[in-house]
């Protein structure tokens, strides 16, 4: 068989269906913006005010969103990037080679919907700060009422339809703008909102010392009472809702989609941007602008939008980072979907799935009520998908130590694998039930509902085939997986070559870009340290609103430019 004919049976396919090719692996850098722009999102406002309704004290959220917040960290890296890595697949078309058609199918069905819904419910939360700026009424039916609204939803969705359309480069090129920004936004927003509090607690404009940062916090944030007036939750389910909040992208594999381009597996750290500086320092911020807000108005902190609490933290910068935290989580989860949806439809393009799919999606925002169920449908998600990414753990990473044979079910040709569909829904029946007895809290289903998974998976594949050798079969996985390899090689050498400018214009541009940002943070450490009186504090906060808005201009303007100009392409000779 000579090298055509070698070749010819990967030219039809999508790149998503092969093995991610080495001269399209990412560096660390990327998967930190593109993980820290990602878990900086609109919903961190909302998430903010549910721990202040929930009732945690201060020191429970200062420790328990660290420490689940690492743990969910440590979760990516030893669970997730060692699989994507090994297999450079996503998990859609992963699950193939494992569970058959049938059971891939139907989940890749329910990912579509989830993170369809998901990027639905952020597109709603950029159109409602577009709203709140033309003053246009709240929607606050589940059904849309006013059609300027609905226009508003469909301009900011097909702006995230075409950056998803573009695949993983333009998603993570994307979020790389965005996540500097959004933190350095997040952390601005608490300096400026937290003099509010302190006057109005400790009738001072800044807190003197940790003692009074705890008093502030106690009395004024996380009282550790809850919107029922009674005692709230401890330190331990903050640790749980800190590292469940993303089980389904960590044990559920989900983001084998994205960490499949990273180099080393050790890449998996990345995330540590998302869940420590986005998770971490977003969620306390939120907690601190909301309830700055909430005195500011008059208001109760979970009476708020996050409109609200933007615009009264940043001013029109506000408006902009709701816009942009809301763009970042949706266009990286229609990705997802689009990705769910071509591994259904493997016959099309994955930008064919996804068009139809972010349609879909658009549709599905114009409807209010995504948002505001986004909490119970993210925790009900993790559930669903976790058992799928315990069978896929079992099969990958145990299988081979304990002398089972990895893909059996493909090399018996199986298009529907009994033991993983009866893992699955073993899976759910023993999570869920768990979740009605309440036997422990709901944060930390999805540890007992894994191993429970992987053993129901790992008896009944020993009694379908696993157990058995298949020798003809793995070479031919062998040769097959060479040959991808040598195809993909010649057409990397087709490939025009990219140059990175890095002209005396290009660094200027870039420098600043990045002044804009440590100017924004000074204009905020204004606020905070150089308010000696209330008055003071009231005319810092309107020079911060002014000239941060300027300052974000200025930073997307010739942060875009410096990108365009840095992909200068050269054929290769």
């Amino acid at each position: 068989m000579n090298k055509t004919e070698d070749f010819h049976q990967f030219e039809g396919l999508e790149d998503e269906q092969l093995p991610v090719a080495k001269h399209k692996l990412h560096d660390w850098t990327h998967f930190a913006g593109l993980y820290a722009a990602e878990h900086v999102a609109a919903t961190e406002f909302v998430i903010g005010a549910t721990f202040v309704a929930l009732g945690a004290k201060t020191m429970d959220i200062i420790l328990g969103l660290l420490i689940g917040n690492i743990l969910a960290v440590l979760s990516w890296r030893f669970i997730t990037s060692p699989i994507a890595v090994d297999t450079r697949l996503s998990l859609y078309t992963y699950l193939n080679k494992i569970a058959g058609d049938s059971m891939t199918k139907l989940y890749n069905w329910a990912n579509v919907i989830i993170f369809s819904v998901i990027s639905a419910a952020m597109i709603t939360v950029s159109a409602t700060a577009v709203r709140f700026a033309f003053d246009i009424p709240a929607q606050l039916n589940w059904y849309p009422t006013n059609l300027w609204f609905i226009l508003i939803v469909l301009s900011v969705g097909v702006f995230v339809v075409l950056i998803a359309l573009y695949g993983f480069n333009a998603v993570s090129e994307f979020s790389g703008i965005c996540a500097p920004w959004l933190f350095v936004m997040f952390t601005s927003g608490a300096m400026v909102l937290l003099p509010a509090l302190s006057l109005d607690v400790l009738d001072k404009p800044l807190p003197a010392g940790w003692s009074d940062i705890m008093s502030l916090g106690n009395q004024s944030i996380w009282t550790g009472i809850n919107s029922d007036g009674e005692p709230g939750i401890g330190l331990v389910e903050v640790i749980g809702f800190g590292w469940a909040a993303n089980t389904i992208t960590h044990f559920g594999l989900i983001d084998m989609a994205l960490l499949r381009f990273a180099k080393k597996k050790s890449y998996g750290y990345a995330t540590s941007t998302g869940m420590l500086f986005g998770h971490y320092v977003a969620w306390i911020a939120a907690g601190i602008m909301g309830a700055g807000a909430a005195v500011i108005l008059g208001k109760s902190i979970v009476e708020l939008d996050p409109g609200d609490v933007a615009y009264y933290a940043l001013g029109w910068s506000g408006f902009v980072i709701v816009i942009v935290a809301g763009w970042t989580t949706a266009i990286t989860n229609l990705y997802r979907a689009g990705l769910a949806a071509q591994a259904i439809f493997f016959n099309h393009s994955r930008k064919l799935t996804t068009i139809v799919v972010g349609l879909c999606t658009i549709i599905i925002a114009c409807f209010p009520f995504v948002f505001s169920q986004i909490l119970p449908l993210l925790t009900y998600a993790g559930l669903l998908v976790v058992p799928v990414g315990a069978i896929v753990f079992a099969e990958h990473q145990i299988f081979p130590r304990i002398g089972f044979t990895r893909y059996w079910s493909s090399y018996r040709q199986l298009t529907f694998s009994t033991p993983a569909v009866a893992a699955w829904g073993l899976g759910l029946v023993f999570g869920f039930g768990l979740n009605a007895l309440d036997v422990i809290s709901f944060y930390y289903l999805f540890i007992p509902t894994w191993f429970f998974t992987i053993l129901v998976y790992t008896l009944l594949a020993s009694r379908y085939g696993a157990k058995e050798a298949y020798p003809e079969e793995v070479k031919k996985e062998k040769d097959r997986k060479e040959t991808i390899e040598r195809f993909q090689e010649e057409k990397a050498r087709n490939e025009p070559e990219v140059t990175k400018d890095v002209s005396l214009f290009s660094r200027g541009l870039k420098f600043i870009a990045v002044s804009a940002l440590i100017t924004t943070l000074a204009l905020a450490s204004n606020v905070m340290f150089g308010s000696a009186s209330e008055r003071a504090y009231v005319e810092n906060r309107e020079l911060f609103y002014t000239y941060a808005f300027i300052c974000t201009i200025l930073y997307f303007t010739l942060a875009y430019w410096a990108l365009k100009r840095g992909k200068l392409k050269t054929a290769t000779t």
